[in-house]
């Protein structure tokens, strides 16, 4: 797609080197310019919003998603100048600030999947809410409650406010702080289900996601990135790296499934644990 937005303006050899993927979050599009086309960038983002009637705004990702709130950089391109927008998804609607907290419209599907997993009322954990786009959709699609943890004060505070616009403020609990020490002081042994969705560093918290499973029994929708050579191979990798991690406890691995590719040659997999 935004490579046939951009066929007017740039020659063939130009447009091979246009990155495919891209982001659009409600009314803002955030694109990658690689270092060739970087004297044209705005050129791109005015023409992106002339061909994109529902954008209003373009920025350039311009670092990797890094840090512990796990935040991009961006330079602002075209339009009009802001980072909050709204953003909807499977029937509920999201506050979100590109700049300030962590958010990925790519993990729609998954989001819709573990949606349907979940048994009436249950109680959940989600060990990394940010602003709660996995909780408040559990919640609106069933009669469960979520507690939704996250470090990051601001994304804490859209977690709030999209409880609010979705109407389950009654059953998603956002908690600003450290799971290391939220789930031991406020979650211990009360989930039927927890959420790890932090792929870089799930592994490290394997023991607190248990310790909040009532009787240390449930199931952990564990995320992680498998460098591989394709993503078949990534899977049985997925399959086996997981095995690793949860080697020590009595579990089984329900499901694996790979969520994306984010890099060459690196997937993002969940897998679907259960303990016993």
């Amino acid at each position: 797609m935004l490579k046939e937005t951009l066929k007017d303006i740039l020659t063939i050899d130009e447009i091979t080197k246009v990155y495919s993927s891209f982001d659009i979050i409600g009314d803002i599009i955030i694109i990658k310019i690689p270092d060739s086309l970087l004297s044209k960038k705005e050129i791109i983002a005015n023409t992106l919003l002339k061909k994109i009637k529902s954008v209003n705004t373009v920025f350039q990702q311009i670092s990797p998603v890094q840090g512990d709130y796990r935040l991009r950089q961006l330079e602002f391109l075209a339009g009009e100048e802001k980072t909050i927008t709204e953003y909807k998804e499977h029937g509920c609607i999201f506050k979100v600030d590109v700049s300030k907290t962590y958010f990925s419209p790519r993990l729609s599907t998954e989001r819709l999947r573990i949606s349907r997993l979940i048994k009436d009322k249950e109680v959940i954990v989600n060990m990394f809410g940010g602003i709660g786009t996995y909780s408040i959709i559990l919640a609106k699609k069933t009669n469960c409650t979520v507690h939704s943890i996250d470090s990051n004060p601001t994304a804490t505070e859209l977690c709030l406010a999209n409880t609010k616009l979705n109407r389950v403020e009654n059953r998603v609990i956002p908690i600003l702080g450290d799971v290391a020490e939220v789930i031991p002081n406020k979650l211990a042994g009360i989930a039927t289900r927890v959420l790890m969705p932090l792929p870089e560093r799930a592994f490290e918290f394997i023991d607190l996601a248990i310790l909040a499973l009532k009787n240390k029994k449930g199931i952990i929708h564990f995320f992680a990135h498998i460098k591989s050579h394709n993503k078949l191979c990534s899977l049985e990798e997925g399959k086996k790296y997981s095995n690793n991690v949860f080697g020590s406890y009595n579990s089984r691995i329900v499901s694996c499934r790979v969520v994306r590719e984010v890099g060459p040659r690196i997937y993002q997999i969940v897998t679907d644990i259960e303990l016993f």
